[in-house]
């Protein structure tokens, strides 16, 4: 069982133990050693850690797990986020965990119709912003300064970023030390920030032998870091990482900067390939965003860059149902008919078209 990260990992986060009882089972994802990609690629051990194992679906019940906790320590009533889906997921069930009224402000039609779900479901108040979800933050942020009213649970919330480096503390406890190399989608920027702390703090306490390489990978169509510049009408298939001016850009190239480490970006048709590669090959099912991490891993060797030698992890960040429309879309044909006739059917399945 679980013991989620509040209890597993206290003596690292800035957290009062009273409210350890919030947790809903979050951290302790798998890591699983690839079957095919990874020999394809000519790398021995690359590793997927699938953070779409947490209770929403997605990586960012780590650091809301946090957050929650400190609105709970002070006293709010009240979280308020932007989101193009995972934040707004995550916010919704831990806000209903702990007993606190959810506003969330999406883009409209910006938004997975399996995110939007969960926070129906979860009983989040949503409000569509006919903007994008740079805009949404941004009016986000400036409701937030009112912290009598509002706790702020996006990725600029400082106790996000110490729950989430939660997950590099995982992959060296369950490696033995660090990988070599950490690939992992870029968005708003948070996730990276969040392992690049957490991967420093472990070496410092000397529970790992060096820090890994920060391979940050960003969509094409969504791609400020890479381009050095905001974009203004980010677009990608990858909704999750469909951000155009990242509200942690300076920590992310922090990470990159002082990990030796690199930030690069992809296209959707790399992203579609390394998601159905990772569901056809590996049997894990990604939304599109988590793919973007394969993706750049798959681009760089096909590049001629070797790591043959080196343990690479490439971070899942959320589970394929959070987009299945994505999935659907992929279909080469229509479901195949039979009648209720087993020897019919026996002749279809044999059927050689």
């Amino acid at each position: 069982m679980g013991k989620g990260i509040i209890n597993k990992y206290s003596e690292y986060l800035p957290i009062n133990n009273k409210v350890s009882n919030l947790s809903i089972g979050e951290g302790d994802t798998p890591l699983v050693k690839s079957r095919s990609i990874g020999r394809t690629l000519g790398i021995d051990s690359l590793y997927f850690k699938l953070e779409g194992c947490n209770p929403t679906g997605s990586f960012k019940d780590r650091g809301m797990v946090i957050a929650v906790a400190k609105s709970l320590e002070t006293g709010n009533p009240r979280l308020l986020c932007a989101s193009t889906g995972n934040t707004s997921a995550s916010a919704a069930a831990y806000g209903a965990a702990a007993g606190l009224e959810t506003i969330v402000l999406v883009p409209k039609g910006n938004i997975a119709i399996g995110k939007m779900s969960q926070a129906i479901a979860y009983g989040a108040r949503i409000i569509s912003i006919n903007g994008n979800f740079d805009d949404s933050l941004n009016i986000a942020i400036k409701l937030g300064e009112d912290q009598s009213r509002f706790t702020l649970v996006n990725s600029v919330n400082p106790y996000r970023i110490e729950g989430q480096k939660t997950a590099s503390f995982e992959l060296i406890d369950e490696l033995g030390d660090a990988p070599n190399y950490l690939y992992i989608p870029v968005g708003n920027a948070g996730n990276i920030t969040a392992y690049w702390k957490g991967f420093k703090e472990y070496f410092n306490l000397g529970k790992s032998t060096f820090t890994p390489k920060m391979m940050g990978i960003q969509a094409a169509g969504a791609a400020p870091i890479v381009q050095g510049s905001p974009v203004s009408n980010p677009e990608t298939i990858a909704s999750a990482i469909r951000i155009g001016n990242p509200a942690s850009w300076s920590t992310a190239l922090s990470a990159r900067d002082e990990s030796g480490g690199e930030i690069d970006a992809v296209s959707d048709d790399e992203i579609l390939n390394a998601y159905k590669r990772m569901a056809r090959e590996e049997g894990i099912f990604c939304e599109p965003a988590s793919a973007a991490s394969v993706a750049g891993l798959i681009k760089h060797v096909h590049k001629g860059f070797n790591i043959s030698s080196k343990t690479v992890v490439c971070i899942i960040t959320g589970n394929g149902l959070k987009d299945p429309p994505i999935a659907n879309s992929l279909a080469e044909s229509p479901p195949e008919e039979a009648a209720p006739d087993l020897i019919k059917v026996m002749k279809l399945i044999d059927k050689r078209g």
